[in-house]
């Protein structure tokens, strides 16, 4: 992964590869206070998989961790998506586009992961 963002607004880091140690990877380098949350979700999945002997929550955890980098590696479009969210949550305007909205940033971050 390069240090240095391909253009003023582009992403900040290059998509890393899905498995756990280069999404770590990731989110240390552009969201470092995340590290806990990924490392628990880590845990509980690999606890979950062996429990039920499939690996649906790792490709769980995999696919939420991807597009959570997908989207933070642009600063603009996470703060965009932390505005939508906000405005659904407060519910102080019809979220209907809002919500269409954040659909297309998750599509959009899906794409990008490759998932």
């Amino acid at each position: 992964m390069s240090a240095q963002p391909d253009s003023p607004h582009g992403p900040l880091i290059p998509m890393p590869d899905l498995t756990p140690d280069a999404l770590r990877a990731a989110v240390a380098r552009i969201t470092p206070s995340r590290i806990p949350a990924l490392t628990q979700h880590l845990f509980e999945a690999t606890t979950n998989a062996q429990q039920t002997q499939s690996l649906a929550p790792l490709r769980a955890f995999i696919h939420s961790w991807a597009v959570f980098i997908a989207i933070e590696r642009h600063p603009e479009r996470a703060a965009r998506l932390r505005e939508l969210e906000r405005i659904v949550d407060t519910a102080e305007e019809d979220p209907t586009t809002a919500i269409d909205e954040i659909q297309q940033i998750r599509k959009t971050a899906e794409a990008e992961a490759g998932l």
